[in-house]
């Protein structure tokens, strides 16, 4: 699987988790230099509290265009800092 924002790569794995219709990839298929760390954070009632990422490339962001569960509760722990997509970044096989 392949995320991209602004015709870049910036998730790329064969292990991507498939939760809720969102791949979740492994925090080491990201490519860092695109993300930068975000104050956002919301709640999901079985998973916990989400923390965001925004996405730069090329000059453009992309705010909490990721997120991912840095201590999600029991039911969602296989997707512990695992990332997953939205706000425009497609994911293609």
């Amino acid at each position: 699987m392949k995320a991209m924002w602004n015709d870049t790569v910036i998730a790329e794995s064969d292990d991507t988790i498939a939760v809720e219709g969102n791949h979740y990839f492994p925090p080491e298929s990201i490519n860092t230099e695109y993300f930068q760390g975000s104050d956002t954070h919301t709640r999901c009632f079985w998973k916990g509290i989400a923390s965001y990422y925004n996405i730069s490339v090329d000059g453009s962001v992309n705010k909490d265009g990721a997120w991912f569960y840095p201590e999600p509760k029991e039911d969602a722990k296989n997707i512990k800092n695992y990332v997953a997509f939205w706000h425009g970044v497609k994911v293609v096989d």
